[in-house]
């Protein structure tokens, strides 16, 4: 099985271009992913258990990888809540699959989103973390339109091995990640 495209980009182009703007003097030094954490909430699922058994298949067809089931960590008597019960689910890529999910997200899903003019460049955590949200679950082509009894949306979460927002967002770039000009 061949390499996935931006795995075989960072390393041949991007390793070289991120070491010679920052002048690193380690290749250790140069900054890679580390992993893609994607994370769908649902809290329709205290009064309805089937839909948090939609929202596992779904980020399950998005990722390529079996998601967890998040559970409440404390009861809220409000909301009906009880401690253990499954509000969502979440999903961490790494290695291969987490290269082949960055390539869909900037090159099929994000230009499927309705009005769509590039992601914000101020959505960093200072560390070279980069957290971004999606407000529809069918940009996705491995989503059919017609299964879906709700539109979801899902929080995506790049870590990089970057040690500011500035190495980061030069590493991101890289992956042509669309962000917008301010």
């Amino acid at each position: 099985m061949a390499a996935p495209r931006l795995k075989t980009l960072y390393s041949d182009e991007l390793r070289g271009q991120l070491k010679e703007k920052f002048n690193y003097a380690n290749d250790m030094m140069i900054p890679k992913l580390d992993k893609i954490v994607i994370n769908i909430g649902c809290g329709e699922a205290v009064a309805d258990s089937k839909k948090i058994k939609s929202v596992l298949d779904e980020l399950a067809k998005i990722s390529g990888q079996k998601p967890v089931a998040t559970v409440a960590k404390k009861s809220i008597a409000t909301f009906k809540l009880r401690e253990g019960m499954p509000i969502g689910a979440k999903v961490t890529l790494r290695k291969d699959k987490m290269y082949e999910f960055l390539d869909r997200l900037v090159n099929i899903a994000l230009p499927r989103v309705r009005d769509f003019r590039g992601v914000s460049a101020k959505s960093f955590d200072g560390r070279g973390n980069y957290a971004m949200g999606l407000k529809e679950q069918i940009v996705f082509p491995e989503i059919d339109y017609d299964d879906v009894a709700d539109v979801r949306g899902m929080d995506i979460v790049i870590c990089t091995t970057a040690t500011t927002d500035e190495e980061a967002l030069e590493l991101l770039k890289g992956f042509n990640v669309p962000f917008k000009i301010n």
